[in-house]
């Protein structure tokens, strides 16, 4: 078992700060990759050593189950594994199992996994007609006026203050079902998660027993992530405390970005004037990023409102941070497919390798893109683009039209199945499952307006390539290149990490019309950036559909980042199509490279020669056919040829961009060349 001087041996000066604070109240400031889990851990484990703590009434609270197992590994590790490490929920329920049937005579209600059920009683009972996707809306917006300590009576009031909005719904529709479910759910005997805060608060509150014997149960308090404390968890920490102030706060205020969900930054920021005497204490060095990555962040949030602890690299120097602007979105993920390969050829593990956007969404480019490689991926905090329900029905709905004789005009009968399903052209303005689900149709809008480039497309045709699509992205993977949004990759990191769609209108997101809305899309950036160690690349489209109008923007977040060449050149960019590498993707100098299609020193990863054959082919078949060559295959396809070299029908159906019509028309010539 390590001494209290070892424990203390093994901290940088400010982590070891943290741990010799053993009383409190003290706010740990602690910046991406400082270190906090190990400064809080080692503090605790100090305290149990010295014998300041009976490691029985210590409480450490996170917010997430896996932060909290990982929490109680290192006590053990520590000699202090009597330590409760609970999420707020978790600690609560616990209490609340215990106490409950003292209190009150009976049986603690059935906590619920969900509220979607309720919901749809409390939304029929006012004859509102709710799909899936609203339904998960409001249980949203429910969760939010639970945390923030709203009564369904208050709800319009607050939720007009705060511009909290539902989807096609006013605030009075919106407080009837909330009401409705709340009634719904008591004459079931039922509680909600919320719940489980709110009836523990409410038993602490009420009898002064209860509330004893938790606080001669709990001495000491540590709560990590503070940051993304809401008004329910303050109030229920404050009873835990009982007027007390040995506690130990640690969070970030630049990883603020949960405050749609009820966070609030401020009881971190206002620690210290809630608790006089309060030890302040900043963690600053960061272990987990090269200089390079560091200094990016660091700039991204100089002289905003978000900024937090300006971070010191400790890791040695690694690669430049990378800029890329690309033409489309399609570009966009074939050219960090194409990255993503050359780390693997270089001997890069797939699991330390991420690609992060800022909605569910954008993931299905870079599922087909990286598919198309023979590249494994997994999806965290989100089904893949075609488990998803509302893409689900789609197609099933466009199938059947295609079986049925429908589909003269290709377009226009894929238009109207999705309008009949809730799509419109106009993007919608709000978050949350509506917005997801709106996405996920425009996605399959754009990958149906390529397809009608192609003369003679049929809506069968399409729907062919859509389950080739599918066929090829379910593939089950036991290790991968990780796609997540920059919220679900919050306290997680890789060696590489890929932030794509930085355009302004994606980050920050539309619907961020406030001051504070889109200093919070700055922070999720801020995320994104200090997941990475070592590679670091941040790219962006200048359409959304190949062929579009350059029309798009970097983020406005990219403006001190980007150097001053680079700004030169996006501004070029918007009136000229973008030439990169096809290997390292960065912008190609020569009109030699051009033609090439590479940098003169990257090597090709796929068969030249081949490829030459057959874009020299693709040239003829073009000319019989009076159509563009693109049309034919665009050049990714053919690389993709020549890299895999497919010898049979089913090997050359299972290369991103081609379905069954092209392997019917071509793929007899194309197997024949690759002979």
């Amino acid at each position: 078992m390590a001494s209290p001087d070892d424990l203390l041996a093994a901290l940088d000066p400010e982590q070891r700060r943290v741990a010799e604070a053993l009383r409190g109240p003290v706010r740990v400031l602690a910046g991406a990759g400082t270190g906090k889990t190990r400064a809080i851990t080692h503090r605790i484990a100090h305290g149990v050593h010295t014998g300041v703590y009976a490691p029985t009434e210590v409480l450490a609270v996170t917010f997430t189950t896996r932060a909290a197992g990982e929490m109680r590994g290192r006590l053990r590790t520590l000699g202090a594994g009597g330590v409760q490490a609970r999420t707020f929920h978790s600690a609560a329920l616990r209490q609340l199992r215990f106490f409950w049937p003292h209190v009150h005579g009976t049986e603690l209600p059935t906590l619920i996994e969900s509220k979607i059920g309720l919901l749809a009683t409390a939304a029929r009972r006012q004859r509102l007609t709710a799909d899936q996707a609203l339904l998960r809306d409001l249980a949203s917006e429910i969760e939010w006026a639970k945390v923030s300590n709203v009564h369904p009576d208050d709800y319009v009031r607050v939720a007009a203050a705060r511009g909290r909005s539902v989807t096609g719904h006013d605030h009075d529709t919106v407080a009837r079902v909330f009401s409705s479910y709340e009634e719904v759910k008591r004459g079931q005997g039922r509680m909600d998660m919320e719940d489980v805060l709110l009836l523990t608060a409410g038993m602490l509150a009420e009898d002064e027993r209860v509330a004893a014997q938790v606080r001669r149960q709990y001495k000491w308090f540590v709560v990590d992530e503070f940051q993304d404390v809401s008004p329910i968890q303050s109030a229920l920490l404050d009873l835990w405390l009982g007027g007390r102030d040995e506690l130990c706060v640690v969070g970030d205020p630049a990883q603020t970005i949960y405050s749609f969900a009820g966070a609030n930054a401020s009881y971190l920021r206002d620690f210290p004037a809630k608790f006089p005497g309060t030890a302040s204490i900043e963690l600053v060095r960061n272990y987990r990023s090269t200089p390079e990555v560091v200094a990016a962040a660091n700039t991204l949030l100089a002289g905003s409102a978000s900024r937090g602890v300006e971070l010191r690299a400790q890791r040695p120097s690694g690669p430049a941070v990378t800029f890329t602007p690309l033409p489309d979105e399609v570009a966009e993920a074939e050219h960090t497919a194409a990255k993503i390969a050359r780390l693997r050829e270089q001997g890069r593990s797939l699991a330390e390798v991420a690609v992060l956007f800022r909605i569910n969404a954008q993931s299905e480019a870079y599922e087909d893109a990286l598919s198309g490689r023979g590249i494994p991926y997994v999806i965290r905090g989100a089904a893949r683009f075609f488990d998803r329900p509302e893409v689900r029905e789609a197609v099933t709905r466009l199938r059947g039209a295609a079986r049925s004789g429908e589909g003269e005009e290709f377009l226009e009968t894929v238009h109207g199945t999705l309008s009949g399903m809730g799509w419109t052209s106009q993007a919608p303005t709000t978050r949350g499952q509506t917005r997801d689900r709106g996405e996920s149709w425009q996605a399959l809008i754009s990958q149906a307006t390529e397809c009608a480039k192609t003369p003679g497309a049929t809506l069968a045709q399409f729907v062919d390539d859509l389950d080739r699509r599918a066929s090829e992205q379910h593939a089950p993977v036991a290790e991968g290149v990780t796609l997540a949004t920059f919220h679900a990759a919050k306290g997680l990191e890789w060696d590489s990490v890929f932030l794509c769609g930085l355009q302004d209108g994606t980050l920050p997101i539309t619907y961020a019309d406030t001051p504070a809305a889109v200093e919070e899309e700055r922070r999720l950036l801020y995320v994104g950036m200090t997941r990475a160690r070592v590679d670091l690349a941040l790219s962006w489209s200048l359409s959304r559909n190949p062929g579009g109008r350059a029309s798009r923007k970097p983020s406005r977040f990219l403006d001190a980042l980007l150097p001053d060449d680079h700004r030169v050149e996006q501004a070029a960019a918007r009136n000229r199509k973008v030439a990169n590498c096809r290997e390292c993707g960065k912008p190609l100098a020569t009109g030699a490279e051009k033609k090439r299609g590479r940098c003169a020193d990257c090597p090709a990863s796929y068969d030249e020669e081949l490829f030459e054959r057959l874009r020299e082919w693709r040239k003829e078949r073009a000319g019989e056919e009076s159509v563009p060559a693109f049309v034919v295959f665009t050049d990714a396809t053919l690389q993709l040829i020549a890299e895999h070299k497919p010898s049979t029908p089913e090997a050359l159906l299972r290369i991103s961009g081609i379905g069954r019509s092209k392997l019917d028309r071509y793929g007899e010539d194309v197997l024949t060349l690759v002979g």
